[in-house]
């Protein structure tokens, strides 16, 4: 266990890559290194949310710019749930911390043409909301 100890600074840099990661097409889970990191930094709470907020939305962004660049295919057109994205917008993005279903939605918006900064914008709030609740269960009482 002592290769887990690593120093805040070298923690919050895996933690940003780690969180940016999880908010692309990889398989990977940041939520159980937040919650690891601040059970050995807790003093680090603010900038440890900081950076997993940031990491995650620049994930998430990268798959609207990517949603945003793919052709208007007709078969894009019959995805399911395009209807939802549409008639809620930019805001359905609160939920783009869901796995999978957030990746699909984050690319939506981009394809859907939705403007970046309300997305960004939503996209930010709901994943801060997630890691706030994971870091309130890692924190000590």
């Amino acid at each position: 266990m002592e290769w887990l100890n690593v120093t805040a600074e070298a923690g919050l840099g895996g933690l940003f890559l780690a969180s940016f990661l999880a908010s692309t097409v990889l398989p990977v889970s940041s939520e159980p290194l937040l919650w690891g990191f601040l059970r050995l930094h807790p003093g680090e709470l603010w900038p440890a949310l900081a950076l997993a907020t940031v990491g995650n939305t620049a994930g998430g962004m990268t798959s609207w710019w990517c949603g945003r660049f793919l052709p208007r295919w007709q078969r894009l057109a019959t995805l399911p749930h395009k209807e939802r994205l549409e008639r809620w917008g930019s805001p359905a993005l609160l939920f783009s911390w869901l796995p999978l279903i957030g990746d699909a939605l984050c690319l939506g918006a981009g394809w859907l043409r939705l403007h970046w900064l309300p997305c960004c914008a939503f996209m930010a709030a709901g994943k801060f909301a997630r890691y706030w609740l994971v870091s309130q269960a890692a924190l000590p009482n």
